[in-house]
């Protein structure tokens, strides 16, 4: 049944795919390892020297890979639909 057929737009069913399991998961891993390595390369020596590292930049430095990393799955998944 195509996209047409069951009243779903291709974007739609990209997107519905991009929030499956499967690729959040995916998302998360880039995220986790990404977000890791940068946060040590920015605040790696406040950390290091015992202080706690920006909250905000913190958490912007795990989101944005994940934004990324989705984004990048739903583009594909948009494409081949």
């Amino acid at each position: 049944m195509s996209c047409e057929e069951n009243g779903m737009s291709e974007s739609r069913v990209a997107l519905r795919k991009t929030f499956e399991r499967r690729s959040v998961r995916r998302s998360l891993t880039v995220a986790l390892v990404v977000g890791t390595a940068l946060n040590l390369i920015n605040q790696g020596d406040a950390i290091a020297s015992g202080h706690l590292p920006v909250l905000w930049k913190l958490a912007l430095t795990y989101f944005v890979p994940f934004a990324v990393a989705s984004y990048g799955s739903y583009a594909a998944l948009r494409a081949s639909a």
